[in-house]
């Protein structure tokens, strides 16, 4: 087996059958010279008389590790054993490596890195160093016929790598005339062994390698595109005499006459450097980092010469369980940034980027996303274990933090206040685990989040000890809300109104009240689910006095404010025809640009849908000029931004203190895209896609649309295309997966084949199979 050749991982219970009880100790090198210091081994030699069958290999670290066995590698995981809270819990993985054992001396070798346990984690105003502990160390256990062949102890010896530097956001700095060498020895750690649990979600692989599309000097650099902005690292073949050194930089964007601008990574250096041992062609990659980019910048000193340089993609979801087209390039390339910024931001938990010195699991992020990523990719082990590490840092009051693992539970920022709370980010807790039930139909996952759900509703309900929330406008008080993130304002000299945190905090506390009342009925909490109805109830009454006047208008008018209060029924009945009515003259005003941020968007297309306003969803969501999703396309956009406006028409880099070019929120615009526009929902009452409600909202300027979806039951598809007044469309629904179809007034003719056919009020049943519907369409709709 080579060195980078393939192993697959077993599952935990290949790994643990039979049961084995691991009773290995975590060991520290003794030469580990702390955070940013030289990277470390620890090794052991140990003999065998006969290679046995079923050698199974665990694994753990703080830290990093990349093992070796007989100078070959241990399966082909990256950045093992991944990221927890690793106070609570450490994943460990199990490997089967009875073909890379032999008879007589064996050397099984650990490197480690500092990884997310103790590098540096946050910005560089509130850096937070060796969050979890400051010993890097590893923990290690080969078991085969029930019966231990070693395990980590204290009779190992340490030394170290070539790795001379590594961190999260530092990047990796490898000098390969370093040979690995028996140095010092390790110290035994207290460590409670209840901690290690088997790897809880899948693990992060490398994609294909990708080569440059383009290249150009600049100046004595070279600067590469790889024509795909996306989390990864690059694989150098090189060649030169020892000591020759390589530098490697990365950017995601660049300014104008094609300059190399990284400004937005900010503090993290963000650099691979590998120094030549001399000895022919040699290839290299990190082990211990990743960095988000599309172009990188390679100098090369020395007398280093590149032979080979490729972008590797990293990601724990590579497996697509999706895809949307149309006849629209902008909009299939939309769907395509969308899955790019998911596979760069799913990489152990949902982070908001990969690129700057932040790369941290945002909650609000993460709930606005949890529908659209579940659509795009499997995400169930991926989100219940990222759930987990929520519940883990919820506070004692309820709060919920703002992203998790959250560094600042363990050290807080003296005068910022607790980084928990926010509405719209808190109510992760409850929003993601509904969408996993919807989409995969397991109650477990409702049932093992609804305490912490309970928590956070009483949290909120005590911000201003009733159903209105009042938030405090300095940052980290209790009750902070970061309300509607970097909601666009338009022209500034006469901004678009938009939301108050008050009525998105209140809009936000009703949306997961409701929601933790329908679970807790799932769940059979009947005297529950009465008393969060109830609850609902009161803050029903009272979002409508607070923020609604007499004649219809909602207190601030703003795009936000209108979508989340019709999409989740919040307007009055006695409102809602005057509200449509402002709904709609809002977006008219503001010319079809997008009033929303990252808690209005998702809302926005999904509640102009639910009105019947198509005609305006078709316009926003089409609309080339910024703020909108295809002006990012047609700036050349290749994953999602985290701003609007994050490129200006004139190319310039807008506010590179706080600017991403991969976030994946607002692409949760690909939920509608599924769940409308093709018309494929998951059933509530009947979900893991038993059942799916279908009613396609047809965009004539899409020309038609095809959608597919791998679930539990297999691959449902559905397409569209419009002829004439007639709308054809195509279903198919795996065995085990029935579908109803939905009424819809303003079609007539509906047709299944060449039967005609009357849709009842409470919609038509289909069963499993393909189907081919036709109806009228009336194009002015």
């Amino acid at each position: 087996m080579s060195l980078d050749g393939p192993m697959r991982t077993p599952s935990a219970a290949e790994a643990d059958a039979p049961h084995h009880h691991l009773s290995a100790e975590m060991i520290a090198p003794l030469c580990d010279q702390g955070t940013g210091g030289p990277g470390c081994f620890v090794a052991r030699d140990f003999d065998l008389d006969s290679v046995p069958e079923g050698a199974v290999l665990h694994l753990s670290a703080q830290g990093l590790y990349r093992a070796f066995l007989n100078g070959q590698r241990v399966g082909n995981d990256l950045l093992t054993p991944g990221w927890t809270c690793y106070d609570d819990r450490i994943a460990y993985q199990s490997y089967e490596v009875s073909s890379l054992l032999r008879p007589g001396r064996n050397r099984l070798e650990i490197w480690l890195g500092d990884g997310w346990y103790r590098s540096r984690l946050m910005w560089a105003s509130n850096p937070i160093e060796n969050t979890w502990g400051d010993r890097i160390a590893a923990f290690a256990e080969l078991v085969a016929g029930g019966r231990t062949i070693l395990r980590s102890d204290a009779s190992w010896r340490s030394g170290f790598t070539p790795v001379t530097a590594n961190g999260i956001y530092h990047g990796e700095d490898h000098d390969a005339r370093i040979r690995p060498a028996d140095t010092h020895g390790v110290e035994v750690l207290s460590f409670d062994r209840a901690r290690l649990v088997p790897h809880e979600t899948e693990p992060v692989r490398e994609m294909d390698p990708v080569a440059p599309v383009a290249s150009w000097p600049d100046g004595e650099t070279t600067v590469f595109d790889f024509g795909q902005n996306c989390a990864a690292y690059v694989r150098i073949a090189v060649q030169g005499p020892a000591g020759a050194h390589v530098r490697v930089e990365f950017s995601e964007v660049l300014g104008p006459d094609r300059a190399f601008d990284n400004r937005n990574f900010r503090s993290a250096r963000a650099e691979q450097h590998y120094t030549l041992k001399g000895e022919g062609v040699e290839s290299w990659a990190p082990m211990f980092t990743f960095f988000g980019f599309r172009y990188a910048r390679v100098t090369l000193t020395g007398g280093a010469r590149l032979l080979s340089i490729h972008q590797v993609p990293v990601t724990s979801v590579p497996v697509a369980a999706g895809g949307f087209t149309c006849g629209e390039p902008a909009v299939n390339r939309l769907v395509l940034n969308t899955i790019w910024s998911q596979r760069s931001n799913f990489i152990e938990v949902p982070t908001d980027c990969p690129q700057r010195d932040e790369r941290l699991g945002w909650t609000g992020d993460a709930q606005v996303f949890a529908g659209t990523a579940c659509w795009l990719a499997d995400c169930e082990r991926f989100l219940t274990k990222y759930l987990r590490d929520v519940r883990h840092d919820q506070r004692p009051n309820g709060a919920v933090p703002h992203f998790s693992p959250d560094p600042t539970r363990l050290h807080p920022i003296a005068g910022r206040g607790d980084w928990a709370g926010s509405t719209g980010w808190g109510d992760a807790i409850v929003i993601i685990p509904w969408q996993l039930y919807l989409h995969y139909g397991n109650r477990a996952v409702l049932a093992e989040n609804y305490p912490a759900m309970r928590k956070w509703l009483d949290y909120l309900w005590s911000i201003s000890d009733g159903p209105v929330i009042r938030p405090p406008a300095e940052w980290g008080a209790h009750g902070f809300t970061f309300g509607d993130w970097l909601q666009p304002v338009g022209d500034n000299r006469k901004p678009r109104p938009t939301i108050a945190d008050d009525c998105a905090a209140t809009l936000y506390h009703a949306i997961a009240n409701d929601l933790t009342a329908r679970i807790a009925a799932i769940l059979g909490h009947d005297s529950d689910a009465a008393a969060l109805r109830e609850r609902a109830a009161a803050i029903r009454a009272a979002f409508a006095h607070e923020f609604f006047a007499p004649s219809g208008r909602i207190a601030h008018n703003d795009q936000t404010s209108w979508a989340l209060a019709f999409l989740h029924d919040l307007v009055p009945e006695a409102h809602r025809e005057a509200g449509r009515a402002c709904f709609r003259k809002v977006i008219e005003d503001a010319g079809y640009l997008i009033g929303t941020g990252f808690i209005g968007t998702p809302a926005l297309l999904p509640a102009l849908t639910k009105l019947g306003m198509t005609d305006l969803a078709e316009k926003v969501f089409l609309n080339r000029r910024v703020p909108g999703w295809l002006y990012q396309v047609e700036r050349g956009a290749t994953t999602i931004w985290e701003r609007w406006d994050a490129i200006g028409e004139d190319g310039t880099i807008y506010d590179p203190e706080m600017n991403s070019y991969n976030h994946y929120a607002y692409g949760a615009v690909c939920q509608w895209l599924f769940e409308s526009v093709a018309g494929i929902a998951p059933d509530p009452d009947r979900p893991g896609f038993d059942g799916v409600l279908i009613d396609p909202v047809i965009l004539p300027a899409l020309g038609h649309v095809e959608m597919w979806h791998d679930c539990r039951h297999g691959r449902i598809e559905a397409a569209w295309r419009i002829e004439g007044p007639r709308v054809h469309y195509r279903v198919t629904l795996p065995e085990g997966c029935t579908g109803r179809l939905m009424p819809n007034p303003a079609r007539r003719g509906w047709q299944i084949g060449e039967a005609a056919i009357a849709i009842p009020e409470g919609g038509m049943p289909l069963p499993s199979g393909q189907h081919r519907i036709s109806f009228d369409f009336d194009m002015t709709n």
